[in-house]
């Protein structure tokens, strides 16, 4: 069997990959431009990709593949119309991002609640000294308890988050993407979580009803400037009106982890915001604790055995 890794970049380099306990063909390949796809797919059986695209035009140039093994849980980059049609099994990695997303999430949320990164920030420059006393005062730190987190997205990672929301005390208001209703009790309105949340923190997929969920208008509704926190996918936000919303005062921090475009072109609005006290903008690594990585990485050889026996897992 033929297998190629388009992008074994997109894995860091500490996580152990182990071969498929069965006899095939392993290539891997750094990273693959558009260009370089119709070499690479056209002896794949089985391609094993992060983040490549492939559409309809590049799986024609791939007459004999079988799987698509996607080492993430997104497949927003894959044709999967295209893979039906064709009769190419999808396959993707399931709950191994549990604890390393929802940690990051908190940990981006402490750091602008506490102001963290503005007060390392003005240590370096000197400010402690220049204060001349035991501490100083230049920036704002507010307590997570009693306060009011709101979690767009209630998958596993939304819950999670939800979970050590509860745990530091916090009021927790869960709400799907905007438009969808009648979810029971259990669920808050999402207008009304963007009125009453301190915190916002999104978990929601992006599909074409999610896309710029959150934008200018929703950001006049946040009437508590709470904190906004994606750690999802780009393209959950407007990321153009994000800056617009510090400055207004509609929310009183953000920090994304995800972009529309990534990397982000030097001409991206988040990139005039690095320098704000209030924006934190981290290079899509949530994910990427050594323990997930490791997880995800022997998730994915489970699925391309599976798929070998004739009993495919995770099929998308």
């Amino acid at each position: 069997m033929n297998i190629v890794f388009l992008d074994g970049d997109t894995l860091p380099a500490h996580t152990r990959l182990r071969q498929p306990r069965f006899e095939h063909q392993w290539v891997q390949h750094a990273r693959t431009s558009p260009a370089e796809l119709s070499a690479r797919l056209a002896d794949a059986e089985v391609v094993v990709v992060n983040k490549v695209r492939l559409d309809a035009q590049a799986l024609a140039q791939a007459p004999r593949l079988r799987l698509i093994a996607v080492a993430a849980t997104g497949t927003n980059h894959l044709d999967l119309a295209a893979c039906r049609a064709r009769g190419i099994v999808v396959s993707n990695i399931r709950h191994y991002a549990v604890h390393t997303v929802p940690e990051h999430t908190l940990a981006l949320i402490f750091a602008l609640r506490r102001s963290i990164c503005a007060y390392r920030d003005a240590v370096r420059a000197g400010r402690w000294q220049a204060a001349g006393q035991f501490c100083f005062f230049d920036h704002p730190i507010r307590d997570l308890a009693g306060s009011t987190l709101g979690v767009i997205g209630d998958g596993v990672l939304g819950q999670s988050v939800a979970r050590l929301g509860e745990a530091l005390g916090m009021r927790v208001l869960m709400a799907a993407h905007k438009g969808r209703h009648g979810q029971g009790s259990l669920y808050t309105p999402f207008e009304q979580v963007l009125a009453e949340s301190d915190v916002l923190s999104l978990h929601c997929p992006l599909t074409p009803e999610t896309r710029h969920m959150i934008a200018a208008p929703e950001f006049a509704q946040m009437r508590r400037a709470p904190l906004l926190i994606n750690t999802a996918r780009g393209g959950l936000v407007d990321e153009a009106a994000v800056g617009p919303a510090l400055a207004a005062g509609h929310i009183s921090g953000a920090a994304f982890d995800v972009t529309e475009q990534e990397p982000p072109p030097a001409d991206h609005p988040f990139m005039a915001l690095l320098d704000r006290p209030d924006f934190i903008l981290t290079p899509h690594v949530a994910w990427a604790s050594q323990e997930a990585t490791q997880a995800l990485a022997d998730q994915l050889i489970d699925n391309i055995e599976a798929f070998q026996r004739g009993a495919p897992v995770n099929v998308v």
